[in-house]
């Protein structure tokens, strides 16, 4: 189906939850945006009712903020937050790191390449939208290999406030390569169980991140002057 096109009244809340994290994954709705409800109904061919919906689950998900009086609006984050928020992310992903080197199965291990090389088929097409979703994947992953529901529990609380950028954030093709990098590296040391050094290049890897949301907080900000 076209993301253009009507959508069918089967699986309608699911589907206008995916399409509108897909506009915001590719740039279509950026950070700070109101979101014009009226104009998603026409061309999704919906009434409000199920598009409230769908917008209240990406608000709990971190990616809309709604606001009384004002609807909604896609969430920002401010640089003091991306460096008071991402060093603890990246402590919590170390942790994880270790953790899921220690437990984690052979059939986890796995699965987690198989989401590992169809992100870099998504990287050397470009397509971002999907890679970014498979990246997002695999360090949920790590997360469920780990077996520590408090730590999963208390990633999750930050992902709310972190996720409008940190897979969103428009990165530059030095920065993706970066970003694919450090995931090569992750996988090998996951598949060695090697949690030493799975740990160091996760807290790298989020620093990485946080270097890459600065530039895209950055660009944002130039690009509204």
């Amino acid at each position: 189906m076209s993301e253009q096109g009507l959508i069918s009244r089967r699986s309608l809340h699911g589907e206008l939850v995916d399409l509108l994290h897909d506009m915001v994954l590719e740039g279509e709705l950026r950070p700070g945006d109101k979101i014009n409800e009226q104009a998603l109904c026409a061309r999704f061919g919906v009434s409000r009712t199920p598009l409230r919906e769908a917008l209240k689950v990406l608000a709990s998900g971190g990616l809309v903020i709604l606001s009384p009086n004002r609807g909604a609006s896609v969430a920002r984050i401010s640089p003091e937050e991306v460096n008071e928020l991402f060093p603890i992310m990246g402590a919590l992903e170390a942790l994880a790191g270790e953790l899921a080197c220690a437990r984690i199965t052979d059939a986890s291990v796995a699965q987690i390449r198989k989401l590992h090389e169809a992100m870099l088929r998504h990287y050397e097409r470009k397509e971002a939208s999907k890679y970014l979703k498979l990246n997002r994947d695999i360090h949920e992953a790590i997360f469920a290999a780990a077996g520590n529901n408090e730590l999963t529990q208390l990633y999750h609380t930050l992902m709310v406030r972190t996720h409008a950028v940190r897979f969103t954030a428009k990165k530059s093709e030095a920065r993706w390569d970066e970003a694919v990098a450090d995931h090569v590296e992750m996988m090998d040391a996951l598949e060695k169980r090697d949690g030493a050094k799975l740990s160091g290049l996760l807290k790298v890897h989020l620093r990485h991140k946080a270097a890459m949301v600065h530039e895209s907080l950055e660009t944002s900000d130039k690009a509204a002057e």
